[in-house]
């Protein structure tokens, strides 16, 4: 996708501000990563790179330089591998297609790239990103020392550009947003289309298999243009959702087990990320009812704690208390062994039942950049030992919400057949997943066009 949309020269001018006095940055995009013989896996762009330049083809770099000048490496126009492979952009149509200052083929970086370094003191690129970058650079600078005689001045230091970006991407602008609630949309008609997908095949007496409700998630996503799924879709059938990164295969999905599907679509660049967890026939049993509205209750109490000055961890927390409550309740937690419902999560009862965050960062990347520890606060630590590992694990304040900020919300619980968990919960996985943006006062959910009800869920695969 090429574009002139001005988020980008607005970014980029952003960055430039931020290099210090004669500094460079050199951003490469992603390569191209072979499948197998003559076939390569689908293209898709780097991140930083994108987030930057709008453009999506591989075999490009960007150079920025503390006075804000830009200087795009590209793909050359070349007829007969543009038969083959598709429409370049081009040097020359890039300056006024995605509003750089200069365009030069890729072909070319080795023999510019040592000029643009000169007499400059700091080099900025993304650190531990890509595959022999650092060699590269190291390449660069070793030509630029070699005309130190000539009066040439090397850079003496390297920074980490992600360090940069990471803060810039954690916040989302308006173009950013407007995305991303498309591509949430997209994904909940997915999982609807998945949900009564389901309920229809068993009705009619069908083999229903893992496979045809991702089928069903693939064709929604395509048909809405969505480019590619933005992980590999769950789909998991039974006890198969115990298994966190079960990913969807041939299982069957029978009458009367419940079907977890975490998946979402990526739209222009950026990712959605929803799980459902649904009866395969279109109707709860009792055990699955009540595990499921204890989890539902729990994200309820997560989505209250996810607003602007709260901390990163603070929604966890919330549903770490309801989840832990509701298993001493129904007997998956012992009281007689694990006391009252601090001691229980004091010694991490829970996490038998429920082993994973509550959320992360959402954007570009599913699991998006961004620190979760508050900058100004990274020098206050204490200590704690886990009382499971009994390893010592240092603590920072964590990340204070902000406006803008997106971020999933997704509490589980799993129950695999063991002595202590009642009979009735054994092999029932459920988790629920929202994607939500921190706004002045609380927090949108984005994804709730997919219902999370338990009547709304029966209600629609009755339909």
């Amino acid at each position: 996708m090429h574009t002139a949309n001005p988020p980008y020269a607005a970014r980029r001018a952003r960055v430039a501000a931020l290099l210090g006095a004669n500094a460079v940055a050199i951003v490469p995009t992603a390569p191209q990563q072979p499948r197998n013989r003559d076939s390569d896996h689908p293209y898709r762009h780097d991140s930083y790179f994108y987030y930057l330049t709008g453009f999506s083809e591989p075999n490009a770099w960007l150079v920025l330089t503390a006075d804000g000048r830009s200087t795009l490496f590209c793909q050359p126009k070349d007829l007969e591998r543009e038969i083959w492979d598709g429409i370049r952009l081009g040097p020359d149509a890039a300056p006024a297609a995605l509003g750089v200052d200069e365009a030069y083929s890729v072909a070319e970086l080795d023999s510019r790239l040592p000029r643009l370094l000169e007499n400059t003191r700091t080099v900025w690129y993304p650190f531990a990103t890509h595959a022999g970058l650092e060699s590269r650079i190291d390449g660069w600078l070793q030509k630029v020392r070699a005309r130190v005689r000539h009066g040439a001045l090397a850079p003496d230091a390297q920074r980490d550009l992600c360090a940069i970006l990471d803060e810039m991407r954690l916040i989302k602008d308006a173009h950013e947003l407007d995305i991303m609630r498309r591509a949430a949309r997209i994904s909940a008609g997915a999982h609807v289309r998945a949900m009564q997908r389901s309920a229809a095949m068993l009705r009619a007496g069908q083999d229903v298999r893992e496979f045809h409700l991702e089928a069903e998630l693939l064709h929604e996503f395509r048909q809405h243009g969505s480019q590619a799924p933005a992980y590999g879709s769950i789909v998991a059938a039974g006890a198969n959702a115990c298994v966190l990164h079960y990913r969807a295969d041939a299982a069957p999905i029978r009458d009367g087990e419940l079907v977890l599907i975490d998946a979402g679509c990526e739209l222009d660049g950026y990712a959605s990320d929803i799980t459902r967890t649904f009866p395969a026939n279109g109707r709860f049993t009792g055990p699955q009812r009540a595990l499921y509205e204890l989890v539902l209750a729990s994200q309820q109490a997560a989505i209250d704690a996810t607003r602007p000055g709260a901390r990163f961890t603070d929604p966890h927390d919330a549903t770490v208390k309801v989840l832990t409550q509701g298993m001493l309740d129904l007997g998956l937690i012992d009281k007689n062994q694990h006391g009252t419902l601090q001691d229980a999560i004091a010694s991490r009862a829970y996490f038998a039942y429920y082993m994973h965050r509550t959320g992360h960062w959402l954007g570009m990347d599913v699991h998006d950049c961004g620190s979760y520890v508050e900058p100004g606060e990274i020098g206050q630590v204490s200590e704690r030992r886990d009382p499971l590992s009994g390893e010592i694990i240092k603590d920072r304040p964590s990340r204070i919400l902000r406006p803008g900020m997106a971020l999933t919300i997704e509490p589980g619980l799993y129950v695999r057949p063991s002595d202590k968990a009642p009979k009735e919960f054994w092999n029932i996985g459920i988790r629920i997943e929202d994607d939500a943006i921190v706004t002045d006062t609380g927090c949108e959910l984005i994804t709730r066009d997919a219902p999370v009800d338990p009547d709304a869920i029966e209600a629609l695969m009755r339909g």
